[in-house]
């Protein structure tokens, strides 16, 4: 009979074996691996890599179809210190998994490296009633939902394209939102302009934006920026969103945005609109193109109207 070193050596090996740099790179990577995470449900719940599915070690041969059907998916397990899940990747490989893969050092590592985490915070009986069309949604489901909730967007501009994303993000339950707006409302800007009221005229937009949202969904931080996005502040403010949506009006304003995002590595969602034409566009950096590569040189001054 084989002594557990000895299956332990045998495990280690048959399955390849890499660090937590090398995950990283995999999961920027245009062709990111599946990610199991075998420890038990209590442990996960304490921390555990954002991309990671939890599926307990005694059931992980029942459930891996679930999230790899395909044995020829790129696989990588990870336990606390790596020790379960090479047994574990041991036997997904004589399931006939093709490329499964060993996190050495586990969550452990990980952690020691400086790699961020996530903890799950217990949702109310309130969250699960408000979201529950989200969980009944493959694409989102409770993983999801918990994702929108720690992400953080900043909206720059609460005017015609700002005010209705806001509202959508509020809804959704994306968790902090930055609102950055100078202006203060008039009167012109109500028949679009859905954060703001007739009582809110004269009043800046920032505030008439976090009163509607904070009334739409109690779960979000909204956090007003009464001021203009500049040279000077632009780097310092993105730094704490995950995703900046501009929904600016002016060219001098997206190209600095641009700028920021791609000097920044942050994803830039682009909108414009004209009349009953409009444009979305996702700037994602090292993935395509920024706004700057389609539009080198910004019109001259007074071509396009606002």
């Amino acid at each position: 009979m084989k002594t557990l070193k000895q299956v332990i050596g045998e495990a280690r090996a048959a399955v390849p074996e890499e660090g937590p740099a090398d995950l990283e790179k995999r999961l920027k990577s245009s062709e990111p691996p599946v990610v199991i995470d075998v420890r038990d449900p209590d442990e996960y719940r304490d921390g555990h890599i954002e991309a990671a599915s939890n599926i307990s070690r005694g059931f992980l041969e029942f459930r891996v179809a679930s999230v790899a059907p395909d044995p020829t998916t790129t696989i990588v397990l990870y336990c606390q210190t790596g020790l379960r899940s090479v047994l574990a990747a041991k036997a997904l490989q004589e399931l006939g998994y093709q490329h499964v893969i060993n996190l050495g050092g586990g969550y452990q590592k990980w952690v020691q490296s400086g790699l961020p985490v996530v903890k799950d915070v217990p949702l109310g009986e309130d969250q699960y009633q408000r979201y529950s069309r989200h969980f009944l949604l493959a694409q989102v489901g409770e993983k999801g939902q918990r994702r929108l909730l720690r992400g953080k967007v900043l909206l720059i501009g609460a005017g015609g394209l700002g005010s209705p994303t806001a509202y959508y993000l509020a809804a959704a339950g994306v968790g902090t939102l930055g609102v950055m707006d100078g202006d203060v409302v008039d009167i012109t800007n109500l028949q679009r302009q859905i954060l703001h009221t007739t009582a809110d005229i004269g009043k800046p937009k920032v505030e008439s934006a976090t009163r509607t949202l904070k009334a739409l969904n109690p779960d979000v931080n909204v956090i007003p920026l009464a001021t203009r996005i500049t040279v000077n502040n632009v780097m310092d403010i993105i730094k704490d969103y995950d995703l900046i949506v501009d929904g600016s009006d002016n060219f001098e304003t997206r190209y600095l945005m641009n700028d920021a995002c791609y000097l920044a590595g942050k994803t830039n969602v682009h909108g414009s609109i004209f009349q009953f034409e409009g444009m979305a566009t996702v700037f994602a950096p090292n993935e395509g193109p920024c706004y700057r590569c389609l539009y080198p040189t910004p019109p001259p001054p007074g071509l396009v109207p606002s």
